[in-house]
């Protein structure tokens, strides 16, 4: 997900012009999406699938109370899904495989469903292996879900997710939707992420004092909203890993100077040093080697590489946290991004439009080959870093630019039978008045990315069904595996326009 949030809009007159008039547009589109792709929402359509939509919802189990349950399904939220006996309600279980037999505790009930914590596994599953499990946290810590599954386990579990956001969040006739591909795994399963954001709670006013308990300092406790104390975290690189270990020590020698909790900022960074090989004299392979710190100041620049791609960007901005997979992902966009050539027709020029570019990670690697380039967001830090980015790799044939929501492709004035487009936004998707505008520019060949597969799957629906004379086609649908051992998958979609 390389695009930014959107910032709020400034006060004053010209804001509040600007508000309306959004407002405006978006009314003149058609009602909002009802779908937001939230974990509940996901967790929902689970519950329905399993109990069926003209279920009646049973006698709620007393709280706290203790049951014994078979998992029956994983969800698509990385819990365990159970059906009660009576087949009126769906039990939820952290930490559990299909095919368990469990004993949980009762925490909060819904009316279709009930959360629960898992006290015990009394017959484990054949696809459970807790000698895979490599970090003392994991069935407190809510940052992992499946280090008891093989990695096999894990991309088809991820496969099925991604199918049933298309069915359930898409709206499209199942003869639109091409078969799923299979997810592509991660080099790394563990020790691959590049940023952590750690944190701990204080007091809510007049900050620790001298001599105050140290407060857990960590991730979210599973299933509870306080923070579980964390010493270590073995999906971080051995440079966050440091990085985490040091920032503890200075909460703790420095906690009276912190008016309140915090959340702590823990991000890899890599200096390349170069030393040219030479046979007779001449340069012939220039080797390196990769110096790897933590930065801990959200202002501070950190460096990335991808290959032979260089980003420098501030540490507190988005970048991808699975450094192990940029290169192979990044490969398969591009290839993605390459119109196909019809009998007859020469495609003497092609054109990139970038959206959400962020830091310029799509245009600057997955640009090669195109006449021209053009990146668009609407932060100006990104688009700030964008541009330094692609000077820094002697990228000459793009350029970046600042966009308003009300008129994000304003300045673009490429072919669109020549023009392909990559969409990458954040978690809650597009909203209906970038897409149509991106309907009305109409570029032929379309790739979407996104860590959200469930928005993704409401956006794609929306391109396909609302498009002027239903103009797309989906061609491929899959993911990437940029986060194992927990549930979330990078998704992609690649479309085309029909001739």
């Amino acid at each position: 997900m390389s695009g930014t949030k959107r910032p709020g809009d400034g006060l004053g007159p010209k804001a509040g012009e600007k508000r309306w008039k959004r407002k405006k547009i978006a009314s003149e589109i058609g009602s909002s999406f009802r779908s937001t792709g939230s974990h509940e929402e996901v967790l929902l359509q689970d519950v329905k699938l399993l109990l069926g939509e003209a279920h009646e919802p049973g006698t709620a189990p007393e709280q706290f109370s203790q049951v014994e349950l078979s998992i029956s399904m994983l969800g698509s939220t990385g819990d365990g899904l159970s059906i009660s006996h009576d087949g009126t309600r769906v039990y939820v279980v952290p930490f559990a495989v299909p095919g368990d037999t469990v004993v949980v505790k009762v925490v909060k009930n819904f009316p279709s469903y009930s959360m629960t914590d898992l006290i015990e596994v009394i017959k484990p599953s054949r696809n459970r292996d807790d000698d895979l499990v490599f970090c003392r946290y994991f069935g407190r810590c809510s940052g992992c879900q499946f280090q008891m599954l093989s990695g096999d386990y894990q991309l088809q579990h991820k496969q099925k997710v991604i199918a049933k956001a298309m069915q359930n969040f898409s709206n499209l006739d199942p003869s639109l939707i091409p078969p799923i591909g299979g997810v592509m795994p991660s080099p790394l399963l563990r020790g691959y992420r590049t940023k952590l954001t750690p944190h701990f709670d204080g007091p809510r006013r007049g900050g620790f004092k001298e001599g105050a308990p140290i407060p857990d300092i960590g991730f979210q406790l599973k299933g509870r909203s306080f923070v579980l104390d964390i010493e270590d975290c073995p999906i971080g690189t051995d440079a966050v890993r440091d990085g985490f270990k040091s920032q503890r020590t200075f909460v703790k020698e420095n906690l009276h100077t912190f008016k309140r909790g915090a959340t702590l900022l823990l991000r890899e960074t890599t200096e390349r040093t170069f030393s040219p090989e030479t046979i007779d004299g001449r340069e012939a392979i220039r080797s390196y080697r990769d110096i790897k710190t933590c930065i801990t100041d959200s202002k501070a620049l950190v460096t990335e590489w991808i290959g032979k791609a260089k980003f420098i960007s501030p540490a507190g901005s988005f970048f991808q946290n699975n450094n192990s997979i940029l290169e192979k992902f990044t490969t398969f966009v591009q290839e993605q991004l390459v119109i196909p050539k019809l009998a007859g027709q020469d495609h003497s020029e092609s054109y990139l439009i970038d959206a959400y570019c962020g830091s310029g990670l799509f245009s600057i690697c997955c640009g090669h080959g195109f006449n021209g380039i053009i990146g668009v967001d609407i932060s100006s830090q990104s688009i700030e870093s964008a541009r330094k980015n692609a000077t820094e790799n002697g990228i000459h044939n793009a350029r970046f630019i600042t966009g308003n929501a009300e008129a994000i492709f304003a300045n673009i004035d490429f072919p669109p039978e020549l023009t392909s487009m990559v969409i990458d936004p954040p978690r809650k998707g597009c909203d209906e008045l970038f897409l149509s505008q991106l309907l009305k520019l109409g570029p032929k060949r379309l790739v979407y990315i996104s860590c959200n597969v469930h928005t993704m799957a409401r956006d794609i629906g929306w391109i396909v069904q609302q498009g002027l004379g239903k103009d797309y086609r989906i061609d491929k649908i899959g993911g990437f595996d940029f986060f194992p051992q927990t549930h979330h998958v990078e998704g992609y979609a690649v479309l085309s326009k029909n001739s």
